[in-house]
């Protein structure tokens, strides 16, 4: 399961983020530490050395810092992200930096990346332009120098933006590495395929977010599942995920968010005995593709990031109950999740603001699909 690394160093090709941990109670201010712990300790026992997290992830990097700390630091990787749009100053760049240092327990980081940059950008304007104000902080420098010291071993970036910011920032700074969103489904949808030869046309080694879509693509549609079960019985439906994008050459690690044991040992042993997808493979899957995207799923990987709402409404809660009733293909399953929800939590409640879509890294049109999620829970559609 080792791939080739980054920089010299080894890391698992299944890597494990720490954003979406069991929670206590199901409220997602508290991670269950004990759960949680658990998921770790049998990661490290089976060859998973790449953990991965940021600052802006509730209580995650305080959680790395108590599961990790307990085994030899040379014995796993640590990764976490630094959010530029808290970067004003050399002084707000230490306070964080020391402050994730000390949270994660740990007096480097191997892996350092500047967390989503184009959203900051996208928020200034959405274009190349917008790296005055990147630049005007000297972030980069400020990132450099870290690295000087050896407390960033390998500095590298997430992204959720277009091509030209992705072109503009490769062409402009040296990094180590790029995390980008790459599934089988996001590489026409979003175009991930462009994104991914930027990075492997510079040789720039790249790990891998979100490659079931926040577990979106390990359930399906029924008729799309039924493809990929026929073709292979004895292998689950993410790990047709996983293969695709382990089979992409330059690929180093690919990061799941597993939240309980039978994912975990799923994506080991699919990793344990990993094979490439072959060219009739991944016919087959786009072809399930066509048939899951027909379904009409609204693209919300669940991540987070349009939270909180400022009236309220459940964005990621909404658009899973959503999704799920249109899956499966019959409307009994979103009345009774939606009838979980307070009335300001549902898509009746939303007013249209926009700040959701500024943040959103898919860059849905939040307040359409609410729009969209009210016709449906008035049985109008």
């Amino acid at each position: 399961m080792i791939s080739n690394g980054i920089n010299g160093k080894d890391v698992s090709l299944l890597g494990f983020g720490l954003m979406r941990l069991p929670r206590v109670d199901g409220k997602d201010s508290k991670i269950d530490y004990a759960a949680s712990q658990k998921l770790v300790d049998f990661a490290m026992a089976n060859g998973v050395s790449y953990y991965d997290t940021a600052f802006t992830y509730a209580g995650s990097e305080e959680f790395a810092g108590a599961a990790l700390s307990k085994y030899p630091r040379d014995s796993y990787s640590l990764a976490t992200k630094c959010p530029p749009w808290k970067i004003k100053s050399a002084d707000d760049f230490e306070r964080i930096f020391n402050e994730q240092l000390r949270r994660c327990k740990t007096d480097y980081f191997d892996f350092y990346l500047i967390h989503n940059f184009a959203q900051e950008l996208m928020r200034a304007g959405g274009n190349t332009d917008s790296f005055e104000k990147f630049e005007k902080v000297g972030f980069y420098d400020m990132l450099m120098k870290k690295k000087a010291e050896g407390k960033v071993r390998a500095l590298g970036f997430s992204f959720h933006g277009t091509i030209e910011l992705l072109e503009k920032f490769v062409s402009k700074y040296e990094v180590d590495f790029g995390q980008l969103q790459i599934n089988y489904i996001d590489w026409t949808a979003t175009d991930a395929k462009s994104q991914y030869e930027i990075l492997n046309s510079r040789n720039i080694p790249i790990t891998i977010m979100e490659p079931l879509r926040g577990g979106a693509l390990a359930k399906l549609s029924p008729q799309a599942g039924k493809l990929l079960k026929e073709a292979d019985p004895k292998a689950s439906i993410a790990s047709w995920g996983f293969r695709y994008v382990a089979s992409l050459p330059g690929v180093v690690t690919i990061l799941s968010g597993m939240n309980d044991m039978g994912q975990l040992i799923d994506n080991l042993s699919t990793f344990a005995y990993f094979e490439p997808l072959d060219e009739q493979d991944k016919e087959l899957l786009y072809k399930a593709a066509s048939i899951y995207k027909k379904a009409g799923a609204i693209s919300c990987t669940e991540c987070g990031y349009c939270m909180p709402c400022p009236v309220g409404v459940n964005i990621p809660r909404v658009f899973s109950i959503y999704n799920h009733a249109r899956m499966v293909g019959y409307r009994i399953p979103f009345d009774n999740g939606y009838a979980t929800l307070d009335e300001k939590e549902k898509a009746s409640a939303c007013t249209g603001c926009g700040l959701c879509v500024k943040s959103c890294p898919q860059s849905l049109d939040v307040p359409k699909y609410m729009q969209e999620v009210d016709t449906f829970a008035q049985g109008s559609d």
